[in-house]
């Protein structure tokens, strides 16, 4: 398990960092509700967990455990490349009409309306073990499945877009009614 204050990786049955001796725990992004280290799904709301280091965003001057493993196979020779296959669900989501929106809007203004919706997205694919491959100006690229492997990676796809919508939905409505902007999504899988 890693830890989420000093990034160290320690041994899967530790119970506290070996490293800074913080406790590790496996939190809901949710709920916030403490779960078994071993769980993968919340006891309280049922969401998606992740090990307990995913539960804070890395440290841009730290690595992440994806970046290590990406690095170690670019050092390797070509043949160790060719190894596992995997059958993954991509989700892509982006805000529909976006750059007509934009137009109209001061740069600082559209981006303080799209910065919002681009974390809904990413939180909601993250929150179903989603690893988001790219980050477009007004959208997500998600997969499921890999890195890490789930065999419910199509449900856990469906769950992240059923829930984008849905903050999606909310987030609408706030600017509608705060600041009269019509902000919509779209997703296809």
């Amino acid at each position: 398990m890693q830890c989420i204050k000093c990034d160290y990786d320690n041994p899967a049955d530790a119970q506290f960092c070996t490293k800074c001796g913080s406790k590790i725990e496996n939190r809901c992004a949710s709920c916030h509700t403490i779960n078994p280290l071993d769980a993968n799904f919340c006891k309280k709301c049922g969401g998606g967990l992740r090990p307990a280091a995913a539960a804070i965003a890395p440290r841009a001057t730290t690595p992440t455990r994806t970046q290590k493993v990406a690095v170690a196979l670019q050092q390797q020779s070509p043949d160790a490349l060719n190894g596992e296959r995997k059958t993954v669900t991509a989700l892509f989501a982006d805000i529909k009409g976006s750059m007509e929106l934009m137009e109209d809007l001061d740069p600082e203004e559209a981006r303080a309306i799209v910065d919002p919706a681009l974390r809904l997205m990413i939180d909601a694919a993250r929150r179903y073990d989603g690893y988001i491959v790219q980050s477009t100006g007004d959208g997500i690229f998600a997969l499921f499945g890999a890195p890490a492997a789930h065999e419910d990676h199509p449900q856990r796809a469906l769950y992240a877009a059923l829930r984008m919508q849905e903050e999606m939905r909310r987030f609408a409505e706030r600017l509608r009614a705060e600041k009269g902007v019509n902000l919509q999504s779209s997703r296809r899988r």
